[in-house]
């Protein structure tokens, strides 16, 4: 076909789809520019590179937007140049920058986001930190402990995460600040530490679980604890369990996780509601039928699911009877397979409940039984 009245730059960019969507980043129609920068982010040729940083000012969110997405796509060969946009004048292309860079970000711009992190823009603090947990150097700890005391709470928390993605390296700067006089430090490095799951972080974890000034600091130290599951914290959470009042229901859930069997028959002895303790407060909006007891007892109930001992059979059955803890009895015992199916026959024989008898049948087709006859 020939074209009458084009120039050779004009034929060139119509042989070349790339050419022809950078030329349309220029056009003065916002959705012309957006759906170009679409277009160029499907096609990952790095020379869009640097028309697409251009757009990251234009006064267009959507267009913006498409740009962040398209530099995405594009990946690796988009990594530098953004890394320069990290100290632009504009703060909202410094954003657009991190935010990509939380995605894409290798050890080249490593310096240039470190910087990032004295940033007064939160934004771009936390994409920072995000894209330092991509690279994972040991030598950017240092500078990411300073953030579990950020101001902004979504900044403390993906620096806690970061720290925990770095692992080992991270741990000694870790277990420092749990004696920091901020609540809110020994808050983040308990979290950050229970998410590393490192064996050395048990010790420190179980202090800080019993000794802690703060309510929330010694909740959050049992929730990592049941996170690194490590049985080395199983006789200590036994006795939270059994001492702690505002431990106990954490302390049950965090065994569950650890999986133990030690832990056994003090779980059956919570569901069974034996030895409990002196008092047991109402749960906040559920009036006074609802007790922290109750809440203790469903969390037993799952956490002898979880650890799968066939001891507890009994005891889950036992706890079908219970409107507290119907639903996760039928949950826990469906974990057994066909070794629940002879504690839960003569319950659907012998209940007259219908809602007793329907959760026993869902059990019972979930593990596979059918009219007398199991798998």
């Amino acid at each position: 076909m020939r074209i009458v009245g084009c120039d050779c730059r004009t034929l060139l960019i119509m042989d070349d789809p790339v050419a022809e969507q950078i030329a349309a980043l220029k056009d003065e129609d916002w959705a012309i520019r957006e759906e170009a920068a679409v277009l160029l982010g499907r096609l990952k040729d790095p020379r869009a590179v640097s028309p697409l940083v251009s757009i990251l000012r234009d006064p267009d969110r959507s267009v913006r937007e498409a740009a962040v997405g398209a530099l995405t796509s594009i990946g690796q060969p988009s990594v530098s140049i953004l890394g320069s946009c990290l100290t632009a004048h504009d703060s909202s292309v410094q954003e657009s920058a991190s935010t990509v860079l939380a995605s894409i970000a290798d050890e080249s711009v490593q310096g240039p986001l470190l910087e990032a992190l004295h940033s007064p823009n939160w934004i771009v603090r936390m994409h920072a930190a995000k894209a330092l947990g991509r690279i994972q150097d040991p030598g950017s700890v240092s500078s990411l402990i300073p953030l579990l005391q950020d101001k902004v709470k979504a900044v403390r928390e993906e620096a806690a995460s970061t720290l925990a993605a770095i692992g080992d390296s991270a741990v000694p700067a870790l277990l420092e600040s749990l004696t920091h006089q901020d609540w809110l430090v020994r808050l983040h490095a308990v979290e950050a530490l229970g998410k590393t799951t490192s064996s050395s972080a048990v010790a420190p974890l179980l202090s800080t679980a019993f000794n802690d000034a703060d309510s929330a600091v010694r909740e959050d130290a049992v929730r990592a604890l049941g996170n690194i599951g490590n049985p080395q914290a199983v006789e200590f959470l036994l006795t939270a369990m059994r001492k702690e009042p505002g431990l106990r229901t954490l302390a049950v859930e965090a065994l569950g996780r650890i999986g133990d069997r030690r832990a056994v028959p003090a779980l059956i002895d919570v569901v069974k509601g034996i030895d409990l303790p002196a008092t047991t407060r109402a749960v906040t909006g559920c009036g006074d039928q609802w007790t922290e007891e109750i809440v203790t007892q469903a969390a037993a109930v799952r956490a002898l699911g979880a650890i799968g001992d066939e001891s507890a059979i009994p005891t889950l059955a036992a706890a079908l009877q219970s409107t507290y803890t119907r639903t996760e009895a039928a949950e826990a015992l469906s974990r057994f397979g066909a070794k629940s199916v002879p504690w839960l026959l003569p319950i659907l024989a012998g209940s007259q409940d219908e809602n007793v008898r329907y959760h026993v049948k869902e059990t019972l087709t979930s593990v596979g039984w059918r009219g007398g006859r199991t798998p």
